[in-house]
């Protein structure tokens, strides 16, 4: 695989880098689902902030396919309905913004928004059940554009979304199922948007992700053999630690 990769161009930090995104990728859908947030700052201090959305997006697609395989029938499908149309708006606010903006910028957006999703996510973690979220239209509509604006400028809605989730008190296939048919459904529709708006998915990296397919699958079924012998919550945070240090030098470097 470094020789197929070497022949597109790639440097060994960049292939080491798409494979451990991989990897990291396909663990998160089946052990932890915070750990694909190091991921993203970790692209983008490699390839760049524009570019690594380019990069991510493939496999994450591939990704949702594997959890929308192992939970189709346990979506919260009134959950999806009022959180989507928003998603939505939110994407085209993102592939509209984020395409006025340098790359240094760029990587700066991501590394806020990555830490802004930390925040979310510690928080969340601390409150549990005690977690109140009003269920009202307004909050369905702030809920919906900022996980479409965060999608499209640093695949970072995962936190977000799942704030929601876990006010709406969702068994965990339901919760599992459901977040895995949104972002599936949303990276779908960026899939074209990266494409044809920000011309950010080209040979050169749709071909690694189609080769890097078996890691994201060998990450997936490592986290089933995983998630039984890990306690989830030190090592999540010890992810979430990782990535706000990775989102800060984003933002200051």
């Amino acid at each position: 695989m470094p020789e197929l990769f070497a022949a597109l161009g790639y440097s060994t930090l960049e292939w080491t880098g798409i494979i451990t995104a991989a990897l990291l990728i396909g663990i998160s859908r089946t052990a932890i689902s915070g750990l694909a947030i190091l991921v993203i700052p970790l692209l983008a201090g490699i390839f760049g902030g524009r570019a690594s959305t380019g990069i991510i997006l493939p496999m994450l697609v591939v990704a949702d396919l594997y959890a929308i395989y192992h939970f189709k029938n346990a979506a919260h499908r009134p959950t999806i309905i009022k959180i989507l149309p928003w998603a939505m708006l939110g994407l085209v606010l993102g592939v509209t913004l984020g395409g006025y903006i340098d790359d240094r910028h760029f990587k700066m957006t991501i590394g806020l928004i990555v830490l802004v999703c930390i925040l979310i996510n510690l928080y969340t973690s601390l409150r549990g059940a005690a977690l109140q979220v009003p269920d009202t239209a307004v909050l369905h509509a702030f809920i919906g554009i900022a996980a479409g604006f965060a999608s499209m400028v640093g695949n970072a809605a995962g936190p977000i979304f799942w704030i929601y989730l876990i006010s709406r008190r969702l068994s965990k296939a339901e919760f599992m199922g459901t977040s895995a048919w949104f972002f599936f459904l949303m990276n779908a529709v960026k899939l074209p948007l990266q494409i044809l708006v920000w011309n950010n998915i080209t040979t050169r990296n749709i071909v690694p992700s189609i080769l890097i397919i078996p890691v994201i699958l060998v990450g997936a079924y490592a986290g089933t053999l995983m998630i039984k012998h890990i306690n989830e919550k030190p090592f999540r945070y010890l992810v979430l630690g990782m990535a706000m240090l990775a989102s800060l030098n984003l933002i200051f470097r």
